[in-house]
Protein backbone atom coordinates (compact mmCIF):
# COMPACT_ATOMS: atom_id res chain seq x y z
CA UNK A 1 0.00 0.00 0.00
CA UNK A 2 1.15 3.55 -0.64
CA UNK A 3 2.02 5.40 2.42
CA UNK A 4 3.04 9.15 2.87
CA UNK A 5 6.80 8.35 2.62
CA UNK A 6 5.87 7.60 -1.29
CA UNK A 7 4.12 10.93 -1.53
CA UNK A 8 7.67 12.92 -0.27
CA UNK A 9 9.60 10.84 -2.58
CA UNK A 10 7.33 11.08 -5.14
CA UNK A 11 7.56 14.75 -5.13
CA UNK A 12 11.17 15.08 -5.04
CA UNK A 13 11.15 12.88 -8.30
CA UNK A 14 8.47 14.99 -9.97
CA UNK A 15 10.02 18.24 -9.04
CA UNK A 16 12.75 18.19 -11.62
CA UNK A 17 10.83 16.75 -14.74
CA UNK A 18 8.60 19.67 -14.37
CA UNK A 19 11.00 22.41 -13.98
CA UNK A 20 12.57 21.39 -17.52
CA UNK A 21 8.80 20.80 -18.72
CA UNK A 22 7.79 24.38 -18.04
CA UNK A 23 11.14 25.44 -19.19
CA UNK A 24 9.57 24.37 -22.52
CA UNK A 25 11.75 21.09 -22.93
CA UNK A 26 10.23 17.55 -23.81
CA UNK A 27 10.07 15.26 -20.83
CA UNK A 28 8.87 12.21 -20.95
CA UNK A 29 6.98 11.23 -18.49
CA UNK A 30 5.96 7.51 -18.20
CA UNK A 31 4.36 5.98 -14.94
CA UNK A 32 5.63 2.27 -14.02
CA UNK A 33 5.46 -0.67 -11.87
CA UNK A 34 9.12 -2.57 -10.65
CA UNK A 35 7.39 -5.81 -10.01
CA UNK A 36 10.66 -8.03 -9.57
CA UNK A 37 11.40 -8.00 -6.17
CA UNK A 38 12.00 -10.59 -3.25
CA UNK A 39 9.31 -9.02 -0.55
CA UNK A 40 6.92 -10.42 -3.12
CA UNK A 41 8.12 -13.65 -3.47
CA UNK A 42 8.19 -14.12 0.41
CA UNK A 43 4.71 -12.33 0.87
CA UNK A 44 3.59 -15.23 -1.98
CA UNK A 45 5.16 -18.20 -0.11
CA UNK A 46 3.73 -17.20 2.93
CA UNK A 47 0.26 -16.72 1.53
CA UNK A 48 0.68 -20.25 0.10
CA UNK A 49 2.28 -21.98 3.17
CA UNK A 50 5.44 -23.02 0.63
CA UNK A 51 9.18 -22.64 0.55
CA UNK A 52 11.79 -22.21 -2.25
CA UNK A 53 12.06 -25.78 -2.45
CA UNK A 54 7.94 -26.58 -3.35
CA UNK A 55 8.48 -24.45 -6.35
CA UNK A 56 8.20 -26.84 -9.01
CA UNK A 57 6.88 -29.77 -6.83
CA UNK A 58 4.16 -28.73 -4.56
CA UNK A 59 3.28 -25.65 -7.26
CA UNK A 60 4.37 -25.33 -10.53
CA UNK A 61 6.59 -22.44 -11.58
CA UNK A 62 3.90 -21.28 -13.65
CA UNK A 63 1.63 -21.03 -11.23
CA UNK A 64 4.02 -19.34 -9.02
CA UNK A 65 4.67 -16.55 -11.22
CA UNK A 66 0.93 -16.23 -11.83
CA UNK A 67 0.43 -15.79 -8.06
CA UNK A 68 3.18 -13.27 -7.85
CA UNK A 69 1.74 -11.26 -11.01
CA UNK A 70 -1.45 -11.26 -9.13
CA UNK A 71 -0.02 -9.80 -5.47
CA UNK A 72 2.21 -7.36 -6.96
CA UNK A 73 -0.66 -5.53 -9.16
CA UNK A 74 -2.73 -6.09 -6.10
CA UNK A 75 -2.63 -2.46 -4.51
CA UNK A 76 -1.93 -1.49 -8.43
CA UNK A 77 -5.88 1.39 -7.97
CA UNK A 78 -4.71 2.52 -4.87
CA UNK A 79 -1.22 3.71 -6.39
CA UNK A 80 -3.24 5.20 -9.70
CA UNK A 81 -5.19 7.14 -7.11
CA UNK A 82 -2.82 8.43 -5.01
CA UNK A 83 -0.58 9.59 -8.34
CA UNK A 84 -3.55 11.52 -9.97
CA UNK A 85 -4.49 12.88 -5.83
CA UNK A 86 -0.89 14.41 -5.55
CA UNK A 87 -0.89 15.70 -9.03
CA UNK A 88 2.09 13.90 -10.31
CA UNK A 89 2.51 14.35 -13.47
CA UNK A 90 2.97 10.93 -15.10
CA UNK A 91 1.50 8.78 -18.29
CA UNK A 92 -0.65 6.34 -16.39
CA UNK A 93 -2.27 4.75 -19.53
CA UNK A 94 0.71 3.53 -21.11
CA UNK A 95 3.02 2.32 -18.22
CA UNK A 96 6.27 0.02 -18.22
CA UNK A 97 5.60 -2.95 -16.10
CA UNK A 98 8.54 -5.04 -15.57
CA UNK A 99 7.42 -8.64 -15.72
CA UNK A 100 6.08 -7.90 -19.30
CA UNK A 101 8.40 -9.21 -22.63
CA UNK A 102 8.33 -5.92 -24.04
CA UNK A 103 9.91 -4.29 -21.36
CA UNK A 104 12.37 -7.69 -20.84
CA UNK A 105 13.08 -7.65 -24.55
CA UNK A 106 13.69 -3.61 -23.83
CA UNK A 107 16.72 -4.20 -21.05
CA UNK A 108 18.44 -7.14 -23.02
CA UNK A 109 18.78 -5.04 -26.26
CA UNK A 110 20.40 -2.46 -23.65
CA UNK A 111 22.63 -4.85 -22.22
CA UNK A 112 23.46 -5.76 -25.98
CA UNK A 113 24.69 -2.84 -26.73
CA UNK A 114 26.69 -2.24 -24.08
CA UNK A 115 28.30 -5.35 -24.62
CA UNK A 116 28.71 -4.71 -27.81
CA UNK A 117 30.94 -1.65 -27.23
CA UNK A 118 32.51 -3.71 -24.39
CA UNK A 119 31.12 -1.79 -21.50
CA UNK A 120 30.66 -5.28 -19.80
CA UNK A 121 32.47 -7.01 -18.18
CA UNK A 122 32.93 -9.87 -15.24
CA UNK A 123 33.42 -8.55 -11.39
CA UNK A 124 32.53 -8.66 -7.94
CA UNK A 125 30.74 -6.54 -5.52
CA UNK A 126 30.20 -7.28 -1.78
CA UNK A 127 26.09 -7.49 -0.76
CA UNK A 128 24.22 -8.94 1.54
CA UNK A 129 23.17 -12.10 0.52
CA UNK A 130 20.42 -14.97 1.85
CA UNK A 131 21.10 -18.14 1.12
CA UNK A 132 17.37 -19.24 2.06
CA UNK A 133 16.11 -17.51 -0.69
CA UNK A 134 19.40 -18.15 -2.71
CA UNK A 135 20.05 -14.77 -3.82
CA UNK A 136 21.04 -10.83 -2.80
CA UNK A 137 19.12 -8.57 -0.54
CA UNK A 138 18.49 -5.09 -1.51
CA UNK A 139 19.02 -2.49 1.72
CA UNK A 140 14.78 -2.14 1.28
CA UNK A 141 14.84 -5.69 1.73
CA UNK A 142 16.96 -5.20 4.88
CA UNK A 143 15.17 -3.05 6.32
CA UNK A 144 11.88 -5.24 6.18
CA UNK A 145 9.93 -5.84 9.32
CA UNK A 146 11.66 -8.67 11.84
CA UNK A 147 14.85 -8.73 9.80
CA UNK A 148 17.14 -8.11 12.50
CA UNK A 149 17.22 -9.49 16.36
CA UNK A 150 19.46 -10.19 18.85
CA UNK A 151 22.00 -12.79 18.97
CA UNK A 152 25.24 -14.04 21.22
CA UNK A 153 27.70 -14.48 18.72
CA UNK A 154 31.61 -15.72 19.39
CA UNK A 155 34.11 -13.07 18.64
CA UNK A 156 37.79 -14.27 18.13
CA UNK A 157 41.34 -12.86 18.69
CA UNK A 158 43.77 -14.42 16.42
CA UNK A 159 46.97 -14.33 16.61
CA UNK A 160 49.19 -13.92 13.35
CA UNK A 161 52.62 -14.94 13.44
CA UNK A 162 55.22 -12.84 11.42
CA UNK A 163 57.39 -13.25 8.81
CA UNK A 164 60.91 -12.00 9.32
CA UNK A 165 61.59 -9.56 6.75
CA UNK A 166 65.36 -7.22 6.71
CA UNK A 167 63.02 -4.12 6.31
CA UNK A 168 61.25 -5.24 9.64
CA UNK A 169 63.94 -6.38 11.80
CA UNK A 170 63.37 -3.31 14.34
CA UNK A 171 60.60 -5.62 15.51
CA UNK A 172 62.66 -8.28 16.83
CA UNK A 173 64.27 -7.26 20.58
CA UNK A 174 65.68 -11.17 20.09
CA UNK A 175 66.78 -13.86 17.26
CA UNK A 176 64.09 -16.36 18.78
CA UNK A 177 61.50 -13.99 19.40
CA UNK A 178 57.47 -15.06 18.63
CA UNK A 179 55.79 -12.07 17.11
CA UNK A 180 52.34 -12.40 16.41
CA UNK A 181 49.72 -9.38 15.21
CA UNK A 182 46.44 -9.52 17.06
CA UNK A 183 43.28 -9.19 15.02
CA UNK A 184 39.47 -9.17 16.41
CA UNK A 185 36.71 -10.36 14.50
CA UNK A 186 32.73 -10.77 14.98
CA UNK A 187 32.84 -13.39 11.99
CA UNK A 188 34.83 -15.98 12.91
CA UNK A 189 34.02 -17.96 9.86
CA UNK A 190 35.48 -15.44 7.58
CA UNK A 191 38.67 -16.63 8.98
CA UNK A 192 39.82 -19.32 6.41
CA UNK A 193 39.47 -16.66 3.72
CA UNK A 194 41.53 -13.97 5.40
CA UNK A 195 43.84 -12.72 2.42
CA UNK A 196 45.29 -9.38 4.48
CA UNK A 197 45.23 -7.40 7.76
CA UNK A 198 45.01 -3.44 7.74
CA UNK A 199 46.08 -1.25 10.71
CA UNK A 200 45.53 2.56 10.81
CA UNK A 201 48.71 4.16 9.59
CA UNK A 202 48.27 6.90 12.04
CA UNK A 203 47.14 4.94 15.02
CA UNK A 204 49.91 3.95 17.90
CA UNK A 205 50.48 0.20 18.27
CA UNK A 206 52.70 -1.37 20.74
CA UNK A 207 54.32 -4.54 21.19
CA UNK A 208 53.96 -6.06 24.43
CA UNK A 209 55.70 -9.03 25.47
CA UNK A 210 53.25 -11.75 27.29
CA UNK A 211 51.96 -15.05 27.23
CA UNK A 212 49.88 -17.25 25.29
CA UNK A 213 46.62 -18.12 27.51
CA UNK A 214 46.05 -21.18 26.25
CA UNK A 215 49.42 -22.78 25.77
CA UNK A 216 51.32 -20.60 28.13
CA UNK A 217 54.07 -20.22 25.74
CA UNK A 218 55.89 -17.10 25.85
CA UNK A 219 55.04 -14.43 22.70
CA UNK A 220 54.99 -10.83 22.09
CA UNK A 221 51.86 -9.20 20.37
CA UNK A 222 51.19 -6.29 18.83
CA UNK A 223 48.05 -4.19 19.37
CA UNK A 224 46.98 -0.59 19.65
CA UNK A 225 48.32 1.12 22.58
CA UNK A 226 44.89 3.06 23.52
CA UNK A 227 43.05 -0.94 23.93
CA UNK A 228 45.46 -2.87 25.83
CA UNK A 229 43.17 -2.40 28.67
CA UNK A 230 40.37 -4.27 26.63
CA UNK A 231 42.34 -7.42 27.02
CA UNK A 232 44.96 -7.09 29.83
CA UNK A 233 44.34 -6.20 33.42
CA UNK A 234 46.74 -2.88 34.70
CA UNK A 235 48.43 -5.15 37.36
CA UNK A 236 49.61 -7.18 34.70
CA UNK A 237 52.04 -4.45 34.07
CA UNK A 238 53.74 -5.04 37.06
CA UNK A 239 53.33 -8.56 37.56
CA UNK A 240 56.55 -11.23 37.79
CA UNK A 241 57.02 -12.48 33.73
CA UNK A 242 55.62 -15.98 34.28
CA UNK A 243 52.68 -17.23 33.60
CA UNK A 244 50.40 -20.63 33.95
CA UNK A 245 46.99 -21.57 33.18
CA UNK A 246 45.59 -21.16 36.40
CA UNK A 247 46.79 -17.66 36.90
CA UNK A 248 44.00 -15.24 36.90
CA UNK A 249 46.13 -11.73 35.39
CA UNK A 250 48.42 -12.91 32.23
CA UNK A 251 51.60 -10.19 32.75
CA UNK A 252 52.92 -8.04 30.19
CA UNK A 253 55.36 -5.61 29.19
CA UNK A 254 55.57 -2.82 26.62
CA UNK A 255 58.82 -3.52 24.50
CA UNK A 256 58.57 -1.26 21.26
CA UNK A 257 55.56 2.02 20.32
CA UNK A 258 55.72 3.20 16.45
CA UNK A 259 53.14 3.89 14.07
CA UNK A 260 51.09 1.58 11.82
CA UNK A 261 52.45 3.17 9.04
CA UNK A 262 55.64 1.42 10.27
CA UNK A 263 54.56 -1.66 8.99
CA UNK A 264 52.73 -1.66 6.11
CA UNK A 265 53.44 -4.01 3.79
CA UNK A 266 54.92 -6.43 6.49
CA UNK A 267 54.22 -10.47 5.59
CA UNK A 268 52.64 -12.89 7.97
CA UNK A 269 52.13 -16.29 8.00
CA UNK A 270 48.62 -17.47 6.79
CA UNK A 271 46.67 -18.43 9.79
CA UNK A 272 43.92 -21.90 8.52
CA UNK A 273 46.29 -22.83 5.49
CA UNK A 274 43.06 -24.33 3.35
CA UNK A 275 43.48 -22.44 0.26
CA UNK A 276 45.61 -19.07 -1.33
CA UNK A 277 44.03 -16.91 -4.07
CA UNK A 278 44.48 -17.92 -7.59
CA UNK A 279 45.12 -14.29 -8.36
CA UNK A 280 46.50 -11.22 -6.58
CA UNK A 281 49.20 -11.17 -3.44
CA UNK A 282 48.03 -12.32 -0.28
CA UNK A 283 48.72 -12.12 3.44
CA UNK A 284 50.39 -8.04 3.97
CA UNK A 285 49.58 -5.47 6.36
CA UNK A 286 48.05 -3.40 4.57
CA UNK A 287 47.00 0.61 5.50
CA UNK A 288 42.79 0.96 5.98
CA UNK A 289 40.95 4.33 6.63
CA UNK A 290 38.21 2.78 8.57
CA UNK A 291 40.54 0.70 10.83
CA UNK A 292 40.04 3.20 14.51
CA UNK A 293 40.50 1.98 18.21
CA UNK A 294 36.72 1.80 18.94
CA UNK A 295 36.84 -1.38 19.95
CA UNK A 296 38.99 -4.82 19.18
CA UNK A 297 42.55 -5.01 18.90
CA UNK A 298 42.97 -1.77 16.36
CA UNK A 299 43.95 -4.34 13.79
CA UNK A 300 41.04 -5.07 11.10
CA UNK A 301 41.28 -8.90 10.01
CA UNK A 302 40.33 -8.69 6.08
CA UNK A 303 38.39 -11.40 4.24
CA UNK A 304 37.79 -9.25 0.81
CA UNK A 305 34.83 -11.62 -0.30
CA UNK A 306 32.73 -10.70 2.86
CA UNK A 307 33.33 -7.17 3.17
CA UNK A 308 33.24 -3.96 1.33
CA UNK A 309 35.79 -1.98 3.07
CA UNK A 310 38.02 -5.40 3.19
CA UNK A 311 37.27 -5.57 -0.74
CA UNK A 312 38.07 -2.07 -1.38
CA UNK A 313 41.59 -1.79 0.29
CA UNK A 314 42.44 -5.33 -0.83
CA UNK A 315 41.99 -4.18 -4.47
CA UNK A 316 43.31 -0.87 -3.64
CA UNK A 317 46.76 -3.01 -2.68
CA UNK A 318 46.63 -5.72 -5.17
CA UNK A 319 45.34 -8.25 -3.03
CA UNK A 320 43.40 -11.62 -3.76
CA UNK A 321 40.29 -13.14 -2.55
CA UNK A 322 39.39 -16.50 -0.93
CA UNK A 323 35.83 -17.35 -0.94
CA UNK A 324 35.73 -20.64 1.06
CA UNK A 325 32.39 -20.57 1.94
CA UNK A 326 29.07 -21.40 -1.25
CA UNK A 327 25.83 -20.46 -1.91
CA UNK A 328 24.12 -22.00 0.72
CA UNK A 329 25.95 -20.59 3.31
CA UNK A 330 28.43 -23.65 4.00
CA UNK A 331 32.25 -23.71 3.98
CA UNK A 332 33.65 -25.63 0.98
CA UNK A 333 35.25 -29.13 0.78
CA UNK A 334 39.02 -27.76 0.71
CA UNK A 335 38.28 -27.51 4.49
CA UNK A 336 37.96 -31.06 5.33
CA UNK A 337 37.62 -30.30 8.98
CA UNK A 338 34.41 -28.33 8.65
CA UNK A 339 33.85 -28.33 5.00
CA UNK A 340 29.40 -29.01 4.02
CA UNK A 341 29.03 -27.34 7.78
CA UNK A 342 27.20 -24.52 8.09
CA UNK A 343 29.02 -21.29 8.91
CA UNK A 344 26.91 -20.66 11.78
CA UNK A 345 25.30 -23.59 13.89
CA UNK A 346 21.60 -23.15 14.19
CA UNK A 347 21.07 -24.67 17.51
CA UNK A 348 21.05 -23.48 20.88
CA UNK A 349 24.17 -21.99 22.36
CA UNK A 350 26.02 -24.96 24.51
CA UNK A 351 25.35 -27.32 21.47
CA UNK A 352 27.18 -25.03 19.18
CA UNK A 353 30.32 -24.12 21.07
CA UNK A 354 30.52 -28.42 22.05
CA UNK A 355 30.54 -28.81 18.26
CA UNK A 356 33.38 -26.60 17.62
CA UNK A 357 34.99 -27.86 20.95
CA UNK A 358 34.91 -24.86 23.01
CA UNK A 359 34.39 -26.07 26.73
CA UNK A 360 32.20 -24.98 29.42
CA UNK A 361 34.59 -22.27 30.58
CA UNK A 362 34.06 -20.89 26.85
CA UNK A 363 37.85 -21.13 25.34
CA UNK A 364 38.75 -23.14 22.41
CA UNK A 365 42.91 -24.60 23.05
CA UNK A 366 44.19 -23.65 20.10
CA UNK A 367 47.59 -22.06 18.87
CA UNK A 368 47.27 -19.23 16.94
CA UNK A 369 43.10 -18.59 17.95
CA UNK A 370 41.80 -17.10 21.49
CA UNK A 371 37.47 -17.47 21.01
CA UNK A 372 35.32 -16.23 23.38
CA UNK A 373 31.46 -15.75 23.41
CA UNK A 374 30.13 -12.45 23.68
CA UNK A 375 27.01 -10.70 23.26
Amino acid sequence: MPGIHHVIARTVKDLFCRFQTMKGKRVERKGGWDTHGLPIELNVEKELGITKEDIGKKISVEEYNRKCRETVMRFKDKWDDITQKMGYWVDLDNPYITFENDYIESVWFLLKRLYDKEYMYKGYTIQPYSPAAGTGLSSHELNLPGCYKEVKDTTVVAMFKVLKEEKYFFLWDTEEEDVRILAWTTTPWTLPSNTALAMGKDIDYVKLSTFNPYTEAAVSVVIAKALIAQWFKPEGAEAEMIYSKSDKVVPYRILQEFKGSSLEGMRYDQLLKYAVPEEGDAFKVLMGDFVSTEDGTGIVHIAPSFGADDMRVARQNGIGALTLVDKQGKFLDDMPEFGGRYVKDYKSEGEALKAVGVDSAGTLKTDGLSFSVQK
